[in-house]
């Protein structure tokens, strides 16, 4: 039997963002379940937004709201593999993922590119989005989830 998911960012879990249009619309509002609140970046691409896990954990689908024209559209997931799970400290495209030009909740189950990354225990993980629907490459998330199997 399949493990339960569970949500994988909890207050503890370090959130970093290429940039921020302004305080408004900070990344502390990427995870606040507020359907008015908002992470907007500054313009220009690659944007990205990094969680850094308290514990390592096995991600499993990320779930993402965008305001529609300003979308992620080709999103390019990275991992850095736990202390225990690595023989080397870089980043590892994970998958890739393809996001559409809407404003309501999308859901991307996380098969990995690479057979050696399935089930591997992971310490941070980034989204970088590579191209947007704006012109100017800015990005708006409304919310962010990561699903998976948390520390054991």
């Amino acid at each position: 039997m399949a493990e339960e998911w569970v949500t994988l960012i909890d207050e503890n879990t370090k959130i970093k963002v290429s940039s921020t249009l302004d305080k408004s619309v900070g990344k502390k509002y990427l995870t606040d379940g507020s359907p008015e609140t908002c992470w907007t970046s500054q313009q220009g691409t690659p944007q990205y937004i990094q969680l850094s896990f308290p514990s390592p954990v096995i991600p499993k689908r990320v779930e993402l709201t965008f305001q529609g024209g300003f979308v992620g559209t080709r999103c390019t997931i990275e991992v850095l593999l736990a202390p225990a799970e690595r023989g080397e400290t870089r980043w590892r495209t994970f998958t890739r993922i393809y996001p559409e030009d809407v404003n309501r909740q999308q859901t991307f189950d996380l098969v990995p590119s690479e057979p050696d990354l399935v089930d591997r225990k992971i310490e941070s993980m980034k989204l970088v989005f590579e191209e947007s629907s704006d012109f100017f490459g800015r990005v708006t998330v409304y919310d962010l989830q990561v699903l998976g199997i948390g520390p054991s």
